[in-house]
């Protein structure tokens, strides 16, 4: 049966259907938008984290190793690995980034996984030393180098752990061991997962120079560079007080449950 519209009432569906149309897209440019850190927002809040909140560094390293290796388990669960044994490379690099690694490799262990790190260039740095000797103590292998010939890496492991440069380093100006480093996980075939930054990347927008990991985890909230990621996102550390989510406009989605992460 045909149903005939009188013209006021279609051009009232129209306006309507349009006007939803519009708010619909306002509120999801708006969550973008908002949703996103600069590389000096993000480090403004960690400044604020630890001055004015009292937060330590090795706090939180902790919070968001911890969040990223339950990030791993959801993304690459036990049982759907497709090698025999749960082998999973860290690749760490020197500065918080890589730190934040070590405790994922750790917490991963717990989780019955079977970490390996590749640590190249060790921090000097008490806090960062405190968790190499704990990863140390738990049996988790340090490789002495990363191969070269990637079907060794393709055929050793199910998952790379990318959590070697934060979002202040410069993707222009990568450094050895660290450049070669991108050269060789550019090429492998196995998922790669990057901690906050993809290696290569800037913090400010995505570099097709880069590597294409299959899951980020951003910390605390999403970076510039991730607005257009089309992979596996999620936002690690259920922690930001509400002052500062409210000061820095962050539309962050509601965790569900008591989860330390929400996947967007």
């Amino acid at each position: 049966m045909q149903v005939i519209l009188s013209f006021p009432l279609y051009l009232s569906l129209s306006l309507s259907v349009c006007l939803s149309l519009s708010l619909s897209l306002s509120l999801s440019l708006s969550l973008s938008l908002s949703l996103s850190l600069s590389k000096v927002e993000a480090s403004a809040i960690e400044t604020e984290l630890m001055r004015d909140y009292r937060f330590g560094q090795q706090q939180l390293i902790e919070i968001w190793g911890y969040a990223c290796a339950i990030a791993i388990t959801k993304a690459f669960p036990l049982k759907s690995l497709s090698k025999k044994q749960p082998t999973v490379l860290v690749v760490c690099g020197p500065e918080q980034s890589g730190s934040v690694g070590l405790v994922c490799a750790r917490h991963l262990r717990i989780f019955e996984y079977e970490p390996t790190i590749y640590y190249p260039k060790r921090s000097p740095h008490s806090v960062h030393q405190d968790f190499t000797v704990q990863c140390e103590k738990m049996d988790i292998p340090f490789l002495s180098y990363l191969p070269t010939e990637v079907q060794l890496i393709n055929d050793a492991y199910n998952i790379v752990i990318d959590a070697i440069l934060g979002p202040d380093s410069d993707p222009k100006d990568i450094k050895e061991p660290y450049s070669s480093i991108l050269v060789t996980l550019k090429q492998v075939k196995i998922p790669i997962a990057s901690v906050d930054v993809p290696l290569g990347w800037d913090a400010e927008e995505a570099s097709k120079d880069g590597i294409e990991p299959e899951v980020l985890i951003s910390l605390m909230a999403p970076k510039k560079c991730a607005t257009n990621f089309s992979g596996k996102h999620f936002v690690a550390g259920r922690f930001l007080p509400y002052d500062i989510q409210k000061k820095y406009e962050l539309n962050l989605p509601e965790f569900p449950d008591t989860e330390c992460l929400i996947e967007l």
